[in-house]
């Protein structure tokens, strides 16, 4: 995602440059400083429809893809990301794609991926090819970050309603949720991929879901994408409200399948995204709403960006009303710089993209004179001495300039990467570490020629 003055793109020959009038829209939402800023909090693809899961002491999140220039949710996989922290997020790829369903079309559109017995459960709507219609499938793998396969073959249910949620209350009951016009649910079985009786479909009542007007067939405000989860012995249920522009509002019951009551708005109608897509989670100590805008440049109701805010409830468990912000969440602790970091990283960043590294996991790429990585946070302590990376160029290279707290802040070094006659042909390189003491914002500062100067797989002080 290019967030200066270009686009961004899938190949190396698809940059491109953001036309004025799309900056002009962005103004009024980017910061002024834009160093400053931590949402979206993915800059590098467009991104939709935030399902973050905690597992094991870290944020896991699975969003859609929105493809460059889409004029249409054209989305083909899904992807997934991971943070400790809240502010630096390492991007894994896509694990899951349209073509690991045989009998997906098209639409990689809002899923969530769940954890049961040791497994990851990834339930996603598609298009079916034999029926034309949405269907929800469920895809499996042993790790939170795939590969996933695709676990039965065929759609676990379809109607032609979208956007699955699913949740497993305290008895080990599963729920999956779904819809768009209506809400439905059922039962599922332990083993996640079946499910008992047929699909109940919940009344939507103006007492629960509130009261839509000027649409006769829609009396609720209810449109799609909920968001099923229990705190404190309630239930929740949240859900994208009043189509178009939409709003994230939510109910909550007594029990997983009701009665629920309508409980008012969380995000009002804001964002340049004529869609928004919650979801929620408690991580350290803290609440954590996600959602998408259009923050991006050449972002909009087709080409969504995901962010983050940091919330805490209200007395008898009441979402407090929550605004898009550029800032985000505040950090949760340091990053650690004396153990290996992956390229990919990120609090934010001007110009690079990912792409799947012949080592294994993604690398950073598609880098010239100028681009650039904030690492948000890096407790240097009393400081390194050496700086170490793993790169890889077939041009001639370039360099590496390590600078503090702003991208024209103080160096704290500089690396010179040589060409190494290609792009997935690797080698370390060190280069001398002075004055990084306590904690910083690292800026990886890529300098060098015209073209593209290297890739970058990981880094690590010492």
């Amino acid at each position: 995602m290019r967030t200066a003055l270009r686009l961004p793109a899938t190949t190396r020959a698809g940059r491109g440059i953001v036309g004025l009038l799309v900056l002009l829209g962005l103004v009024a939402f980017l910061p002024a400083h834009p160093a400053s800023a931590d949402n979206p909090i993915i800059q590098t693809v467009y991104t939709a429809d935030p399902a973050p899961l905690v597992h094991n002491g870290r944020v896991y999140l699975y969003t859609g893809h929105d493809e460059d220039g889409s004029t249409w949710f054209t989305m083909k996989e899904w992807r997934v990301w991971s943070s400790t922290d809240m502010v630096n997020w390492t991007d894994h790829g896509s694990p899951l794609s349209l073509t690991t369903f045989s009998w997906a079309k098209s639409d990689a559109w809002a899923g969530q991926t769940i954890y049961r017995n040791g497994l990851f459960y990834w339930y996603v709507p598609t298009t079916n090819r034999a029926t034309g219609r949405m269907a929800i499938g469920v895809a499996v793998s042993d790790s939170p970050t795939g590969p996933f396969r695709d676990a039965l073959g065929r759609p676990l249910i379809e109607n032609g309603e979208i956007d699955p949620t699913v949740f497993i209350d305290d008895d080990g009951q599963a729920y999956l949720y779904w819809g768009n016009p209506h809400l439905w649910y059922v039962k599922l079985n332990a083993d996640m991929t079946s499910y008992s009786g047929s699909a109940t479909q919940i009344p939507l009542t103006t007492s629960g879901f509130g009261t839509r007007t000027g649409d006769a067939n829609r009396p609720t405000l209810f449109e799609e994408g909920p968001w099923v989860y229990k705190r404190n012995g309630l239930y929740y249920l949240v859900f994208a409200a009043k189509c178009c522009s939409e709003f994230i509002a939510y109910s909550t019951a007594p029990g997983p399948t009701g009665p629920w009551t309508y409980r008012g708005t969380i995000m009002p109608t804001q964002g340049g995204s004529f869609t928004n897509h919650a979801g929620i989670v408690d991580y350290q100590g803290g609440s954590y709403f996600f959602y998408h805008n259009g923050a991006l440049p050449g972002g909009g109701g087709f080409t969504r960006s995901v962010a983050v805010e940091k919330f805490a409830y209200g007395s008898g468990g009441t979402i407090p009303t929550i605004n898009m912000t550029a800032a985000g969440a505040p950090q949760v602790g340091t990053l650690n710089p004396y153990v290996r970091q992956e390229a990919e990283t990120i609090a934010w960043e001007s110009g690079i993209e990912t792409e799947p590294s012949s080592e294994g996991g993604m690398n950073v790429g598609w880098i010239d004179n100028g681009d650039h990585i904030k690492v948000k946070g890096v407790a240097f302590g009393a400081g390194p001495r050496t700086f170490t990376a793993r790169v890889a160029s077939a041009s001639s290279g370039g360099r590496l300039e390590l600078r503090l707290d702003g991208l024209n802040g103080p160096s704290a070094g500089t690396c010179t990467v040589p060409g190494t006659g290609g792009w997935q042909t690797w080698t370390t390189v060190s280069c001398p570490v002075s004055g990084a003491t306590g904690t910083r914002d690292l800026y990886l500062k890529f300098t060098g020629g015209s073209g593209y100067l290297f890739n970058m797989n990981w880094w690590q002080f010492s």
